[in-house]
């Protein structure tokens, strides 16, 4: 029986000193039965995102929301870098042995890449996941082949064949009964000792003829599928930082660990925008009572954070700060100043649901609604486009959400990092505080 995910993000594999750290952590544990899931090396899907947006700019098929190609460079430059990068592991890892089997199947990997690349004529969410999905594909070749080199017998496991989902492109949701008939299967197969591994963040169609992805970041939710269908005992995510903080250390000093959080403040850290945690992650292990550990990779004898159904000591007297950038706040109003009423908001949300559009956080008035979401230019124009015949839009670009989970009026880390700023949107509720905040950009009507 498989007892435990490890999910092992793109920061624990961004480098071939990461990949050994990997393989000393797996090392210690083969012996518990522990199945890998592992994200794309890095920034990697990053810098696949650029090339997919350059050859489609090239191509003439993607366009700025002024109707103009953007300025940019050659996509082949970007697609470069990325395979010097990989390279660069892989030589590092296997002695600069350039006649090492794995560069010849990460070669052919890019290669399928470069044609899937060619088919600007497909819609971009489609032609997102058929190329981005290939970062994971190469990570896992790569590590597979390093582990069984440092005699950890390991099993590469293409997720496509296992996590089979509905055709959401980008976003897509598992098909619960063919995904558990699939995998429940590997817990018979399983060899005691032989290290599973597999690609977070991807899977395919029920039909198995294209791939999808789980939305940015799914590696997480990736471990509880695959937990809660092996009936596993834990899931482990092996993060940069020492275990679930109550801030991001890298915009706040004084940063304390949450030892022990129940699911269900997990899931509001996850909502909220808590980066640590993939908010679909905690449903799939909650059904099964499955614990889920955060741990660092840096630290590995460090005491993790645990997420399970006992209460905690910690909710009630940690406050909490998420900060989520890049932001875009819209505000529409009728033309015709009708009521926001119940028709009004069906017609906006089901354009969102339409576009894959999430809110982080939503406003009404009697005329106005306003809401912000992870901004991307093709899904503000397709959102104006939809609306704009009924409903005036406007909007704010490069905004930042600020959160206060659990805040009190004396919250002096909250007080710093609003210093200064213009307040565009603030709401309240008996836990938790927001403001979607920014210090230059103006408001732009869409017309």
């Amino acid at each position: 029986m498989i007892k435990k995910i490890y999910k092992f993000g793109g920061a624990s594999v961004k480098d071939a000193d990461a990949v050994r750290n990997l393989k000393n952590i797996v090392a210690q544990h083969k012996d518990e039965d522990i199945f890998l899931v592992v994200s794309a090396m890095g920034k990697t899907t990053n810098m696949l995102e650029r090339v997919l947006r350059e050859v489609r700019e090239e191509s003439g098929k993607w366009k700025t929301e002024n109707g103009e190609l953007s300025t940019f460079h050659s996509p082949l430059s970007t697609l470069k870098e990325v395979m010097e990068y990989h390279e660069n592991i892989i030589l590092d890892l296997f002695d600069q042995n350039r006649e090492h089997p794995v560069i010849e199947s990460v070669s052919e990997l890019f290669l399928e890449l470069w044609e899937k690349l060619q088919r600007t004529d497909q819609p971009y969410d489609y032609q997102y996941d058929q190329t981005v999905s290939y970062g994971e594909l190469i990570s896992t070749t790569i590590i597979q082949e390093y582990l069984n080199h440092c005699d950890v017998p390991c099993r590469w496991l293409d997720a496509r064949k296992y996590v089979l989902t509905d055709e959401r492109f980008r976003s897509a949701s598992p098909d619960w009964d063919e995904t558990r008939l699939r995998i429940s299967k590997l817990n018979d197969e399983h060899i005691h000792g032989v290290v599973c591994i597999t690609q977070g963040f991807i899977g395919a169609t029920v039909d198995g003829k294209h791939t999808v992805t789980l939305g940015r970041e799914g590696s997480d939710y990736t471990a509880a599928i695959f937990a809660n269908c092996l009936d596993a005992e834990e899931v482990t995510i092996w993060k940069d930082v020492d275990g679930l903080l109550n801030a991001d250390p890298k915009r706040f000093d004084e940063t304390v660990q949450l030892r022990h959080i129940t699911y269900s403040e997990a899931i509001e850290l996850a909502f909220y925008g808590a980066s640590i945690i993939h908010p679909k992650t905690i449903k799939p292990l909650q059904n099964k009572g499955i614990t889920l550990k955060v741990q660092s990779f840096l630290n590995p004898d460090h005491q993790p954070s645990v997420i399970d159904s006992q209460p905690g000591p910690d909710i009630e007297k940690t406050p909490s700060y998420i900060v989520k950038d890049n932001q875009t706040l819209v505000s529409i109003s009728p033309r015709d100043y009708s009521f926001m009423n119940e028709h009004n908001l069906q017609i906006i949300f089901a354009a969102c649901d339409e576009l894959n559009i999430h809110a982080n956080v939503v406003q009404t008035s009697a005329l106005m609604l306003s809401f912000c979401f992870d901004h991307d230019d093709r899904k503000l124009k397709g959102l104006v486009g939809s609306l704009h015949e009924t409903f005036q839009v406007k909007y704010n670009k490069g905004l930042t959400l600020f959160t206060i989970r659990h805040y009190d009026y004396s919250y002096t880390m909250g007080d710093r990092f609003l210093d200064g700023k213009k307040v565009y949107l603030k709401q309240s509720s008996r836990s938790t505080l927001q403001f979607v905040i920014n210090a230059e950009c103006g408001m732009r009507n869409a017309e």
